[in-house]
């Protein structure tokens, strides 16, 4: 058995701490795809507003219903969820600057 521990390689991004401009990096990143979701979203819901559903049985009615709200219901959730993640990057970015700050002030 193979019983050493692994040695911390410092150039490995996986195991450096996190930098502000990192942090920003992501927050652009996870805001773009973000927009791009609400832009999916607003499409869906127009697409899906122009188009009613044209049926005499009332099942379909009700399914055709159901599977429009979970498609707009998941997009708009991707939307927000790639939204909090950006708002927690900028956070995340501006907590580090003033640590960074705080650990210059003191001697």
């Amino acid at each position: 058995m193979n019983n050493q521990q692994p040695t911390e390689n410092p150039t490995d991004p996986a195991q450096s701490p996190p930098t502000p401009g990192r942090c920003l990096i992501g927050a652009l990143i996870s805001g773009g795809l973000g927009i791009a979701l609400y832009s999916l979203t607003v499409s869906i819901a127009r697409t899906f507003a122009a188009k009613p559903i044209h049926s005499a049985n009332p099942a379909v009615v009700n399914i055709a219903s159901a599977v429009r709200t979970l498609v707009v219901g998941i997009t708009a959730l991707g939307t927000g969820i790639f939204g909090l993640v950006a708002i927690g990057l900028v956070a995340l970015a501006i907590q580090i600057l003033i640590q960074q700050t705080m650990d210059r002030a003191d001697p």
